[in-house]
């Protein structure tokens, strides 16, 4: 317990308090916090995708960001870098998007679902796990996207100038963008509750490092568990919380429910789950973070991370304009995704092969 990372633990409550807090305010259930679900409403709400039910610019992605960048400015941590294979990361983040909606729901998410009692929650996870380990490998054999460079302040906040000009002109233009009248998109909290909340989240996240792809990684290379803590700590609150408040009907919170059928915004076609998780997870470690950590690490001036987060709105905006995203269980019909959906998993894991050997030192592409 000496090597416990506190500031990471309590990182975690907050975030599992926050999820709470969202979804009885009006976020989806079991979807307090969801990086890939909620960049693919930014996505809808940019007008990138015509999913109708998947339309919002949500307060939750532009304040983790400026929450992050707010924190990073105070405490000296600012640091404007790039110039790391920008292309390449381009597409890892579109990839770990389109794994990630398979599943429907990014690592965090997934964390969040298993605290509330999915169980399919739990398959996505051996699956992450798998895609994790995968990943590690090519790291041990010396994988590298190449080193950033030091570039001008502007360079770094490209992204928290980006979600500040689209937050400034959702509550000024409202009428501009696409929003939803029903579906996940039109289930939320008060924006500005919601942007102040994710503004506290951001910031800790930004102090504690918090990573479900770091801890994941960590425990596998070097048996450092300090990072899983916070994920632990999140699992452990929405549990609780789930038990004690959901079953009491606090505001628009869903009980507890264990289980594989009956879940919110879910689907049980258990090789999916897995498949889609087992692609997010071997793309972010390839990345060097999950979805929450790109935006972390954008809000800190890393422009690399910037590129990493354009291209998973991209990889949204992809996955509902061809049919590739999960759909949920339905009147007891068990959902899943489209023949062109299994097909661009199976060729997703060919691209990150393909990445994984290219991207090794020359001779250990042979021996990998």
């Amino acid at each position: 317990m000496k090597k416990v990372n506190w500031t990471v633990v309590l990182s975690g409550v907050a975030v599992g308090i926050a999820a709470l807090l969202l979804s009885a305010l009006g976020n989806p259930a079991n979807m307090g916090f969801c990086i890939a679900c909620f960049e693919r409403d930014m996505a809808g709400g940019l007008g990138l995708h015509a999913a109708a039910k998947v339309q919002y610019i949500r307060p939750e992605i532009i304040g983790l960001v400026l929450g992050a960048f707010i924190m990073a400015l105070v405490k000296g941590e600012f640091r404007a870098k790039g110039g790391s294979s920008a292309a390449t990361r381009f597409i890892l983040g579109a990839m770990v998007m389109i794994g990630a909606l398979v599943f429907l729901g990014c690592p965090l998410r997934m964390v969040l679902r298993l605290g509330g009692g999915d169980l399919n929650a739990l398959v996505a996870l051996v699956g992450f796990a798998l895609g994790i380990f995968i990943g590690a490998q090519f790291i041990k054999r010396g994988f590298s996207l190449k080193r950033t460079y030091t570039m001008g302040a502007a360079e770094g906040a490209v992204l928290p100038a980006f979600m500040i000009v689209v937050g400034l002109a959702f509550v000024l233009f409202p009428a501009l963008f696409k929003t939803s009248e029903e579906g996940p998109g039109s289930m939320r909290a008060p924006f500005f509750i919601a942007l102040a909340i994710a503004l506290v989240v951001g910031a800790l996240a930004q102090r504690s490092r918090l990573c479900m792809v770091g801890g994941l990684r960590d425990a596998m290379l070097f048996q450092d568990f300090k990072l899983l803590y916070g994920f632990i700590a999140i699992l452990a609150v929405t549990i609780v919380g789930k038990l004690a408040l959901g079953h009491m009907g606090w505001g628009k919170l869903t009980p507890f429910n264990l289980g594989f059928a009956g879940q919110p915004v879910a689907h049980s076609s258990h090789l999916w789950n897995f498949l889609g998780m087992v692609l997010a997870g071997w793309g972010s470690v390839l990345l060097g973070g999950c979805p929450l950590r790109q935006l972390i690490l954008a809000g800190e001036g890393n422009g690399d991370s910037a590129i990493t987060v354009f291209g998973m709105i991209a990889g949204a905006a992809i996955s509902h304009n061809f049919g590739l995203a999960g759909n949920p269980d339905a009147n007891g019909v068990v959902g899943g995704i489209s023949l062109t959906g299994k097909i661009v998993v199976l060729a997703g894991f060919l691209v990150l092969l393909a990445i994984s050997l290219i991207n090794l030192p020359k001779g250990q592409n042979k021996q990998a």
